[in-house]
């Protein structure tokens, strides 16, 4: 699906990509349809909004209907999708991914703010606890479920109070990767115009605290998969050895293998031996 219906203040999507439009759920079943008979392994679901899929249609059908529709489809493949806005993600999503056995547990859900004040300034339509009930209810419904974010520091008016209530959201969720940034105006949005007194080096202080926190989560998340074995997709050659081959757990977890080129397109089971901050290493499990 296309454009965004959101307006965030800091975001120009809903202005140069224009309102949401979607695509009839039989034609991206059809195209999913060919490329799992062509060999493909790995669908990939794209919108700014996902979860808002089907609502400019007049078929009564959503994101959760589209993902069981191609999860019908026979073959051996996953369904990954992104990204998805909080304001969307319902309880049927959750059920959904976790009762389609084709669909990856993983979701990407941008939180942006763990402050309530900054959340509103961003029209962001959603609150710090009707965010974390949602990542309560889909690990409830998916205890093995990868959650990772977006997160904006250094918002126009973001007071350190702020800033110490995203840290304190991020070590409540524990998510398994952030992707982080500071605040840069887009010409034409409402946040480009609002008053932004905090100076740069205060604002890459809090990011660098913001970015040690979620190493720190990540490399104990990844020391957690040591001594499993872990079906994984095959999805390339790295060019460096030993580690020459690089694979996609169910969750969408980096991992690099050691093993033979042969094996690139193919589901297999690693043995993880080694992890760090950024991804797992293992080696093909013996059949």
């Amino acid at each position: 699906m296309y454009g965004c219906n959101n307006f965030c203040t800091y975001c120009v999507v809903p202005y140069v990509r224009g309102r949401e439009r979607s695509r009839r759920l039989a034609d991206v079943v059809a195209e999913a349809r060919e490329l799992v008979e062509a060999g493909y392994k790995d669908i990939t679901l794209l919108g700014q909004n996902v979860n808002s899929y089907g609502k400019d249609l007049d078929e009564g059908r959503d994101f959760a209907d589209l993902i069981r529709a191609i999860n019908d489809i026979p073959g051996d493949f996953l369904i990954r999708f992104m990204t998805s806005h909080p304001r969307d993600a319902t309880e049927k999503l959750f059920r959904t991914m976790a009762e389609c056995e084709k669909c990856a547990k993983h979701i990407h859900l941008p939180v942006q703010s763990g402050s309530d004040r900054v959340l509103r300034e961003m029209n962001r339509h959603y609150d710090r606890a009707k965010y974390l009930e949602e990542v309560r209810l889909a690990r409830s419904l998916m205890p093995d479920l990868v959650l990772t974010t977006d997160i904006i520091v250094g918002f126009p008016g973001e007071t350190a109070e702020d800033f110490a209530e995203t840290l304190s959201l991020v070590d409540e969720v524990r998510y398994d990767a952030m992707f982080t940034f500071i605040f840069s105006p887009r010409e034409g949005t409402k946040a480009a115009a609002m008053p932004d007194p905090v100076s740069r080096e205060e604002k890459q202080r809090w990011f660098d605290a913001l970015v040690e926190r979620a190493n720190a989560i990540s490399a104990e998340k990844h020391a957690a998969y040591i001594g499993t074995r872990q079906r994984v997709l095959v999805d390339g050659e790295t060019g460096r050895e030993p580690w020459n081959l690089s694979a996609r757990t169910n969750g969408g977890r980096l991992v690099h293998l050691k093993g033979s080129p042969e094996l690139v397109g193919r589901f297999i089971y690693a043995d993880i031996s080694g992890g760090n901050t950024w991804a797992l290493y293992g080696e093909p499990a013996a059949e």
